[in-house]
């Protein structure tokens, strides 16, 4: 672990924010299936990250309940209610869009259901390649508007003003002429609950 690494740690510590630091992503899959109880219900917002992982299959197929409101069929309804579910669920997995060398988590959102579900779990997990570590909170920022937000509009076929060129247009990005990605903001800065909130740092690049 190198020396910005262990500086990051120690200002989550500070944070109150439980930090883990993991070699790959292998390492980190097992770590979660480590931490989460097999009796735990779990919520988790749309991730590359989680999906590079294997998680949620992983957790399914372990026995969790999931609340997943990505199953095919799903009515529009039937989709929010799961997602109201997850916000509430025992375990809420998630990964941000930037983190910070001061420790602060940087998460944007459009309808703001992941928002909802790191401020509402019992215990948050989020997990995060180090690609998205940034050297201020204003890097943090930038980084997830300018860069994270037009991948995941092109990922999603997003109707937002960055879907054809790639490049934030904030200043026209607005209804009804697109859908704005960026909706929310949630900045995490420290945690009121002692262990309520994990981050899994692993050494290799994970999602947008």
């Amino acid at each position: 672990m190198d020396i910005k690494i262990k500086a990051l740690m120690r200002n989550w510590q500070k944070r109150n924010i439980s930090g883990i630091f993991c070699l790959d992503k292998a390492e980190a899959a097992a770590k979660l299936l480590e931490i989460i109880p097999a009796a735990q219900t779990i919520g988790f917002s749309g991730s590359q990250t989680l999906e590079q992982l294997g998680t949620i299959k992983a957790l399914k197929t372990r026995g969790n309940q999931v609340f997943d409101p990505y199953l095919a069929g799903l009515s529009r309804e039937e989709g929010l209610d799961i997602r109201r579910k997850a916000a509430v669920a025992d375990y809420y997995l998630t990964s941000a869009n930037a983190i910070a060398e001061g420790g602060e988590l940087v998460f944007f959102s459009g309808y703001g259901h992941r928002i909802s579900g790191i401020a509402n779990a019992r215990q948050v997990i989020v997990v995060c390649g180090i690609n998205k570590l940034t050297a201020s909170l204003e890097e943090a920022i930038s980084r997830s508007r300018k860069y994270a937000t037009p991948l995941n509009c092109k990922r999603l076929n997003w109707q937002s003003a960055c879907l054809a060129d790639g490049a934030c247009h904030e200043e026209v990005c607005f209804a009804p002429d697109y859908k704005r990605m960026c909706c929310q903001i949630l900045i995490i800065e420290t945690e009121i609950n002692p262990e309520r909130l994990k981050v899994i740092l692993v050494n290799e690049p994970l999602g947008f």
